[in-house]
Parts: structure tokens; sequence; C-alpha cells
């Protein structure tokens, strides 16, 4: 059986190259409304995917599930971890908690997190995105949910400084027609979304699209429902033994994205950078020393 710690859509990722051509087409009917497409009979799934009941079965086997029933019931566990609120996912972290220090059980479970994350981040899809998001002669958004907005205000502050034509949206969905209403075909919207997912973000991301606009997403291992209108998404793990998930491997991943769309745009973004701190400097703002 695999780890309760993967998904099924990780799984399905990893060994997509050893399945069959039917045995893809169900795995792709499965990403495509995922999960729901697996929580019906396998007789349904199958139906619905327009594949034999045999293929599915050879499919989830080769993920590692000895039959439909355990991968029946991780897509469901999957579906509750989703919806599960700080209360919940204390007690549940609480429940399974090794007897160890608080410090050494945080520093392992972030360790596992960034190597999962890392492990699953397609290079090209991220060089794509990088390219996509470094272009200026289009417009950067930037904008996030009630946690993940943190993050959305420190990509701005430093994506401003490496490239113009950067807007950082508020948290407040009813202002976002307004950001739409100036978008255009080519710009770039960046969403940061992980559990509980923000339906203001995906409707926001579905009229982005509609605008010609590319959606980068940044979520958990989950994946937030904006997933269905991005053009690129990536997936970082966040659990951890707290009551709150973590933005460690999430914040590491914008960290690289900054690093990479700076070198991207050198010198240009080297102009940007001697001119701010001429601008600081004038403007008594901060000592150097």
């Amino acid at each position: 059986m695999p780890k309760s710690s993967v998904t099924v859509r990780e799984l399905i990722r990893t060994n997509y190259t050893s399945l069959t051509p039917s045995e893809r087409k169900f795995a792709q009917a499965l990403l495509d409304n995922y999960p729901s497409a697996g929580l019906t009979s396998i007789t349904a799934a199958a139906r619905n995917a327009n594949v034999s009941v045999p293929t599915v079965a050879r499919m989830i086997n080769k993920l590692g599930f000895t039959g439909y029933p355990p991968f029946h019931h991780a897509l469901l566990q999957e579906l509750e971890a989703k919806a599960l609120g700080p209360t919940e996912r204390r007690a549940k972290w609480a429940s399974e908690a090794p007897e160890t220090h608080q410090l050494n059980r945080f520093t392992e479970t972030v360790m596992r997190n960034l190597e999962q994350t890392f492990a699953n981040i397609d290079s090209a899809q991220f060089d794509a995105a990088v390219k996509a998001m470094a272009e200026t002669s289009s417009h950067l958004y930037v904008v996030g949910g009630r946690i993940t907005q943190s993050l959305a205000t420190y990509a701005f502050t430093h994506f401003q400084a490496v490239r113009e034509h950067t807007t950082h949206m508020t948290s407040v969905s009813a202002t976002w027609p307004h950001y739409v209403l100036d978008m255009q075909k080519g710009d770039v919207l960046l969403v940061f979304d992980i559990r509980r997912y923000d339906a203001g973000l995906m409707r926001l991301a579905e009229q982005a699209t509609r605008e010609g606009v590319q959606v980068v997403l940044i979520t958990d291992q989950w994946t937030s429902p904006v997933a269905d209108w991005a053009d690129y998404t990536f997936n970082c793990w966040v659990e951890i033994p707290s009551a709150w998930d973590s933005n460690v491997a999430t914040m590491l991943l914008l960290e690289a994205m900054i690093a990479a769309i700076q070198e991207e745009n050198w010198p240009r973004a080297r102009a940007r950078y001697d001119r701010l701190e001429d601008l600081f400097d004038r403007m008594n703002l901060f000592r150097r020393s």
C-alpha cells in the first residue's frame, strides 16, 4: 500500500510512463475530474472513462493498491483532509505524534515536505512559468487567500523591484472585478491558495482565463480548485504537527521563482535595484549600517 501522505494524483504522475494507453486514458479521466471520478464504483468509473473494468484494476494495481476499495478509500481520505480545520488537524497529528521533542518533529516533517515538494516539480514547467512571469511587456498580478495573502505580499514586494507592471491585488474579493477590468491577453495572474480553499479565487481565475490571462497557481498537495483554470500548477506539501499548515515549502518555491525571474530580467532588474536604492537614500528610509 502507498504511504498515506502520498496522494493518488502524485502516484499517477510518478507512474504515468509505466501505464498503457488505455490505463492512461483512465488516469487522465481521473485527473480531469479529481477526485470525484474515482469516488464511484469501479464499474461506473470504468464506464465514465470509456475503458474496461480490468483496465481500471490494472492501473490502480500499478499505483500500489491491492484493489479498488483501498484506492477508493485513499481518495475519500484526501477529500476529508481538504476540509480539515485547525482543531481537526491538531487532533489528527496529536494522536499520531511520536514521543520526541516538538522541535525535532517539526524539523523532520518540514524536511520531508521540502523533499516531497521539490521531487514533484517539473523543471520545464517551472521554467515556463518563470518566463511568463518575467515578461515585462505584460502585466503581472499577484493575489492570495486569507492565510496566503501574506505570501502574495512577500511576492509582490520582490517582483515589483525586479520588474515593472506588477500589481498586488487586495484580499477583498469585491474589488477583484476592478482588476479583471484592466487585464489583457498575455498578462499573468499568480495565485496562492491552500486548504481551506477560497471559492472567490477560483471565480477570479476563471474570469482571468476568459480574458486570455495565464494563471500560475501555488497550492498544497491536495490541489486547489483553481487548478482547473491554471496554466501552471505547483503543489507544495504543507502538513506539519500543528493545527495550521506550513508555508515553508511554499516560501522556498516562491523564493526560487523570485531568483529565477531576477536572472531572466538581468541587467534590467539591476537597473531597477540601483534606482530603488537611490530612492531609499534620498528619502532617508533605511540605514545602510
